[in-house]
């Protein structure tokens, strides 16, 4: 469920946001006449408010630490599992950065905006290589925080205004990291560890996992996804709603730093 939480205890300027008082409440997505599903969002919530973040060089581990804070619990948050694939709701906690897709492992994406994804999504697996909950399964851990690199968009066919990139999945010349899941979209599966402690969530990425990059400029956004599969018109992966922005405008104002 989504649970909905208690306004921040401080106002919030970056974007106008309301909170909801009530109770947990269940939201599942309604189907439209012509058999797709239209997009319900999870209420506002300070647990989607990001209210710092800062992503570092340590150079004891030569690896970057993500990290960012929000006004309620990083991660309390799961929706709803739909029980189909469309229609299926994504909860995202993103970094968004101007390092290229190429740094990652994906050929070049014309306008493509790459970013490190902290998501959840219980009605599908898309981290085949690794076992977040520990259980000796590897196809049962959507609904456990983890992490994607993910190729994002302009796309107006989408509120958000943001898509995962598509791409022919028989072309040849596309590009992807070995790491990927498998489907026709710039996105990977990195198995970057997710630690959620309180109100801060952070990720290490080590250094030669980005080409030995050691500076760059980022923001960060809260955002819900859904998976389509029956929309012709609409992507794959689309961003239908951004809860909160660090920066406000997305600027990536903010510059990665050595420790």
């Amino acid at each position: 469920m989504y649970p909905i939480n208690t306004p921040p205890r401080h106002p919030v300027t970056r974007l106008t946001v309301s909170f909801i008082l009530s109770i947990t409440l269940f939201l599942a997505p309604a189907v439209l006449a012509d058999g797709g599903v239209r997009p319900t969002p999870a209420p506002h919530s300070n647990d989607l408010v990001i209210a710092s973040a800062t992503v570092r060089l340590d150079s004891a581990l030569n690896a970057f630490v993500f990290e960012l804070s929000v006004d309620g619990k990083a991660g309390r948050i799961v929706p709803q599992a739909r029980g189909q694939m469309d229609g299926a709701p994504v909860l995202a906690y993103v970094f968004v950065t101007d390092l290229k897709p190429e740094a990652v492992g994906f050929g070049p994406v014309e306008a493509g905006l790459l970013v490190l994804a902290v998501t959840v999504h219980p009605d599908f697996d898309d981290t085949p290589l690794w076992d977040e909950n520990g259980d000796g399964a590897y196809d049962n851990d959507g609904y456990v925080y983890h992490t994607h690199w993910v190729v994002l968009v302009p796309d107006k066919r989408v509120e958000g205004g943001l898509s995962t990139a598509q791409f022919d999945a028989n072309d040849p010349a596309v590009i992807l990291p070995p790491t990927n899941p498998g489907m026709p979209l710039y996105l990977d599966s990195p198995g970057h560890p997710v630690h959620l402690n309180a109100d801060r969530l952070q990720v290490i990425v080590p250094r030669y996992r980005i080409k030995g990059t050691t500076a760059f400029s980022y923001d960060v956004v809260s955002a819900y996804l859904q998976v389509n599969t029956s929309d012709n018109t609409r992507p794959m992966l689309g961003v239908y709603k951004v809860y909160d922005v660090l920066s406000g405008d997305l600027s990536l104002p903010f510059k990665a730093i050595r420790q």
